[in-house]
């Protein structure tokens, strides 16, 4: 028996998942939760089964995510290691890439950063200034990347270059496997008020020397293996974004419920029950356009997940501000206190408005790609 969106193997998931996630709660320790979820082959569930993953999909992925931040404990790098990284070399690496990479990442014992954002391009492909040349039959990779997670316990970056095409001579990007200890590439952690496990950085490549079999996929592929891991990136930072909203909302709820003021539960109030159930209506939908996302990549749709998966990612981030922020008001000064564990979730629900892509962005590229209006740059 299935549901038309979800069927028993993915409920009984959550079912799971959620079960581990409430073991560890909120002040959950990041290395002992991502071991034991390695362990029950939750962090590798979208990986082929011959390199020991489940041979599954980003919405077997997304559910495990979203179900750990519905318990408070969300894990970060599941978006870049196994979602991105994990993705990219199944589709595109070669043999020797995928037996290297591909069971480390899927049983946890190995972790891949993934480097894009730059200073001044930020996500924009087009003006990314990381360039890749031929130095003999190695290639020699020298840029900067700015905001990029889990450097510190990664074994290796996957980092956006851009090589000249030998036709026409315009840079396009290519992917490289950088390993962490490789000469020339270094990292300066970024001071980040945001508190969260995962640590931000830069990194400098000057001159990185990197074998032949450092570039992953065709030197020509382009901008298809690039979008074939950033559509899982937008649908993972969606469920990333969902779970943190639903667990914010969930703690609102029971207060509302407890809570006592002139002899009724503070929830019997209108004012204080609409906004949280439009709360919840919210990240429902956000739910319906992820999974709508997760289906389409799924399935091999890799131009309508891209659409999907950037509309997914935009509703995901405004349902979770709100949510958010509804759940600190309904508890009013207890919001903001350590007891209640919300108030730092104020600053970390609005990244999943900013990053990986700003709303604006999506906005820009739902006028442009979805209602054919022309651009305004």
């Amino acid at each position: 028996m299935t549901t038309h969106l979800e069927t028993d193997e993915h409920r009984a998931l959550r079912s799971a998942v959620a079960a581990l996630g409430n073991r560890h709660g909120r002040d959950f320790d990041r290395e002992r939760l991502w071991s034991e979820a390695a362990e029950l082959g939750y962090l590798g569930v979208n990986l082929p089964e011959t390199y020991g993953g489940g041979g599954g999909g980003i919405a077997e992925l997304s559910i495990v995510l979203e179900e750990l931040g519905s318990a408070g404990c969300p894990l970060l790098m599941m978006i870049v290691s196994p979602a991105i990284c994990g993705t990219v070399v199944a589709r595109f690496g070669t043999d020797a890439q995928k037996s290297e990479w591909l069971p480390g990442l899927a049983n946890g014992t190995l972790t891949m950063a993934f480097g894009i954002t730059e200073p001044d391009a930020g996500s924009n492909s087009h003006r990314i200034t990381t360039t890749a040349r031929k130095d003999g039959a190695d290639w020699l990779l020298t840029g900067r990347k700015v905001f990029i997670s889990g450097v510190d316990t990664a074994d290796a970056t996957l980092v956006v270059g851009r090589t000249a095409d030998a036709r026409t001579g315009r840079l396009k990007p290519c992917l490289f496997i950088v390993p962490r200890d490789a000469d020339g590439f270094t990292r300066r952690r970024i001071d980040m008020e945001l508190s969260a496990p995962e640590k931000q950085f830069e990194l400098t490549l000057d001159d990185v020397r990197l074998p032949a079999e450092a570039l992953v996929g065709d030197e020509d592929a382009g901008l298809l293996q690039l979008f074939a891991g950033l559509n899982p990136e937008r649908i993972m930072t969606a469920a990333f974004a969902i779970g943190m909203g639903r667990y914010a909302l969930a703690r609102a709820v029971e207060y509302a419920r407890d809570r006592t003021v002139w002899n009724s539960p503070i929830g019997a109030h209108q004012a204080i029950a609409h906004p949280l159930a439009q709360a919840h209506i919210d990240l429902e939908l956000a739910r319906l356009m992820m999974q709508k996302a997760a289906c389409l990549y799924d399935a091999g749709d890799d131009v309508g997940a891209g659409e999907a998966a950037n509309m997914a990612k935009y509703a995901a981030g405004e349902a979770c501000v709100k949510a958010v922020d509804q759940a600190v008001h309904t508890l009013g000064g207890n919001g903001l206190t350590r007891e209640f564990g919300l108030a730092s979730l104020i600053t970390a629900a609005r990244v999943s408005r900013i990053a990986p892509v700003s709303r604006e962005m999506i906005l820009n590229y739902v006028s442009h790609q979805t209602l054919g209006l022309p651009k305004s740059y």
